[in-house]
């Protein structure tokens, strides 16, 4: 069975990247109770902006990192995807308590991409 998939990608830190790992690359932790939306862009061009001009340069560990992962596509249509500025700057808006169900929708891996630091 070939299930339709989206690529989404998402800036992290050092600390979040260390939790991905512990799931064996298969799910991103849940988000802190200050964190009711989770935010996986639409393009690499606007999680790499992310990861090198915000996480490198303002995260205490001076790092950031762009994954990408595939979720599928019947899951992410009940989601609209909002711009948030320029039309590059894509992205879904995944509340708190669906992250759950958000992870056992990604197919595959989730890859580290690029890695910038801001030191």
């Amino acid at each position: 069975m070939n299930q339709e998939t989206v690529t989404l990608y998402r800036p992290t830190g050092k600390n979040e990247l260390a939790l991905i790992e512990e799931s064996n690359w298969t799910a991103f932790p849940p988000r802190l109770p200050e964190q009711p939306i989770f935010y996986p862009v639409c393009n690499e061009e606007y999680a790499i902006q992310i990861a090198r001009d915000w996480n490198a340069k303002y995260n205490a560990d001076k790092l950031g990192y762009v994954t990408k992962f595939g979720v599928c596509k019947e899951f992410l249509d009940k989601y609209e995807t909002h711009l948030v500025g320029g039309e590059v700057y894509e992205e879904y808006w995944i509340p708190a308590e669906d992250l759950e169900e958000f992870n056992k929708n990604i197919v595959g891996k989730i890859e580290v991409i690029a890695e910038f630091s801001g030191v």
